[in-house]
């Protein structure tokens, strides 16, 4: 029995697919304009005249007229029944194919929601030019019948059955009508009503021309949602369609399309003359979408709202299109505009302005950075380098991380050279998780930075954190106790690198005593103590501890102790940086050193988070 796969299915691995992808397998190919040429692999030639373009997603050769679609060329050139050709383009597109009988009842269904979409789309048209409440809505938002018209925009009357009964009286059963997602059933009563009521609906339709979904805005009713649409049936699905795409297919002769927010956006710009804006269906862009984008322009342009909502969802979509190897740009719209209102308030001219304009998605994302920051003030000159440099530590291009480097130097009049070694610093992290983490520790480490040294941090004279004290105490305590705690400690942990004067001076006759003798004499350790200070010496010696579970925490009492010793440090810059920003006439010693206690305080504030 003879099987064959659904229109549907055929098309979604057809455009799931770049035919210039996969003919590179075969044949090198070289661009020439919007096309690309290369030797013809079905006859022998020198001079190439075998031509695919992507915009059309076909091949043809002008030396043996050799041409059609993606599906041709492979059964061609692997000798390939179209079943086969199909079967391995899905695969790699990851299609699920399922083998269907010719003229199985799913086909059939399929071809009647169709026809049920259809019909509704005429139906709703019809009613908008009927209302004049719902006509005036549109023309008020500043839409013109032509538009109108070619995107075929309708409207949903404020009714329970309206459209219910329409399609009933064309013959289309209920449970089709529901499948087509234009009705609800409720079941308490067991009755269906129409699923758009009192909305504004935007016909949504695919390549082919056919309407797939609706969605629905609602002009007045606060108690329902604003926009509502088609929920996903065997013909439509949100992430694999865009609205607007079959009017860009038609109309755009450029290699650009703007991706926005809503259905009025479209309109909007569309009635100024921009044919190639599309917007996602109510959800997330995802990854389908942005094939369908890569499909039908080479430029992708991200202009939505610029509210914060519409950042995320910039932020999000960048996202989205990194993971397909697209690089899109960002149309900056003025605080509280999105694109039907910006059009409509300063014209195509200014519009066409803020696309020459737009930013790459470093740029974006670098102006949004500063945005969250008053970089006139030291703290959040800081923290925003700190942030920036993350952002510019990923960019897999040299050259281009250096242009970024030298632009944000020029915009916050930060030294690139300071910028370079932050941003630069990929494996300080682990470095410094490395250097820190228990018995690896090196009280003497110092980076080329030369900021966590024990040097630079000891002399610190600050007031001591109660935490810092408990640590040191606990740690000379299981020295006095255990000998070898002391030889587990000795060569991580020195005399000088105990902050309290008290303990630091037990420390030293410790150290020197179990360098000389076995065990320690406690009447001779108290004997170089003043009296105020003996009871506190016999405490320690008095105190009895686990040994074995104590030994274990040896590593923690040091990273501890270190922890503190760097915050001192950390408040001593901080407090040296103040001061110096303070300053009324900066001199150039005043400058280079300001930079470089902010790149100090940058390199302790990583070593901080290791703990």
């Amino acid at each position: 029995m003879s099987y064959l796969y659904n229109e549907d299915i055929i098309n979604e691995v057809r455009d799931k697919t770049d035919i210039v992808d996969v003919i590179s397998q075969y044949v090198s190919l070289k661009q020439l304009g919007d096309n690309y040429k290369g030797l013809c692999p079905f006859h022998s030639e020198k001079t190439p005249s075998f031509t695919v373009s992507e915009e059309k997603q076909i091949f043809h050769c002008f030396g043996c007229s050799e041409g059609g679609d993606v599906f041709s060329f492979l059964m061609k050139h692997e000798n390939l029944d179209f079943t086969e050709a199909l079967v391995n383009l899905a695969d790699k597109a990851h299609v699920k194919l399922e083998e269907k009988k010719a003229d199985t009842k799913a086909d059939e269904q399929r071809k009647k929601l169709y026809e049920i979409n259809r019909e509704a789309g005429i139906y709703f048209y019809r009613n908008l030019f009927k209302d004049k409440a719902a006509l005036n809505y549109l023309i008020d938002r500043g839409l013109d019948s032509a538009t109108l018209k070619t995107f075929g925009v309708g409207y949903a009357h404020d009714s329970w059955n309206s459209l219910l009964g329409f399609l009933k009286d064309k013959g289309y059963k209920e449970v089709d009508i529901e499948k087509a997602g234009l009705i609800t059933h409720h079941k308490k009563t067991d009755r269906f009503f129409d699923k758009f009521r009192g909305r504004i609906i935007f016909p949504i339709i695919n390549t082919r021309g056919l309407i797939i979904g609706f969605g629905g805005r609602s002009t007045n009713n606060q108690n329902q949602p604003k926009y509502l649409n088609s929920p996903e049936t065997p013909v439509f699905s949100k992430g694999n369609n865009l609205y607007g795409l079959n009017i860009v297919k038609k109309h755009n002769k450029t290699d650009k399309i703007i991706l926005v927010e809503g259905y009025m956006d479209v309109l909007s710009l569309y009635k100024f003359g921009i044919v190639n804006s599309v917007a996602s269906l109510g959800t997330a862009l995802t990854e389908n979408q942005v094939k369908l984008l890569k499909r039908y322009a080479k430029e992708i342009y991200i202009c939505y709202d610029s509210d914060k909502a519409g950042r995320s969802a910039t932020n999000k979509a960048i996202e989205v299109m990194k993971k397909i190897e697209t690089s899109p740009k960002i149309v900056l719209l003025p605080d509280g505009l999105d694109p039907d209102d910006f059009i409509k308030t300063h014209g195509v001219e200014k519009f066409n302005d803020l696309l020459d304009n737009a930013l790459t998605s470093m740029d974006f994302k670098i102006k949004q950075k500063k945005s969250e920051y008053d970089i006139t003030k030291y703290e959040d000159k800081i923290n925003f380098l700190k942030d920036v440099s993350i952002l510019l530590r990923g960019l897999k291009s040299p050259v281009e991380r250096e242009v970024y480097i030298e632009k944000v130097s020029i915009e916050t009049d930060i030294p690139s050279e300071v910028i370079k070694q932050e941003v630069n610093r990929d494996n300080v992290k682990k470095d410094s998780y490395n250097n820190f983490k228990g018995k690896k520790y090196n009280p003497n480490y110092s980076n080329k930075q030369g900021t966590v040294s024990r040097e630079n941090i000891s002399p610190v004279q600050l007031l001591l954190k109660p935490g810092h004290v408990t640590a040191e105490r606990e740690l000379i305590n299981l020295i006095i106790n255990n000998k070898d705690a002391y030889f587990r400690v000795k060569g991580k942990f020195s005399v000088d690198d105990f902050l309290s004067p008290f303990y630091r001076t037990l420390a030293e006759i410790v150290y020197s005593s179990y360098e000389e003798q076995e065990t320690l004499d406690i009447a001779d350790v108290l004997s170089q103590f003043e009296e105020s200070e003996r009871e506190k010496v016999r405490e320690l010696f008095e105190q009895r501890l686990n040994i074995e579970e104590d030994i274990n925490v040896v590593d923690d009492y040091i990273k501890n102790i270190n922890y503190h010793k760097i915050n001192m440090k950390r408040e001593s810059l901080k407090k040296q940086i103040n001061e110096l920003d303070m300053k009324k006439d900066k001199s150039e010693e005043d400058l280079g050193k300001f930079n470089a206690l902010c790149l100090e305080l940058i390199t302790i504030d990583q070593s901080l988070k290791i703990y």
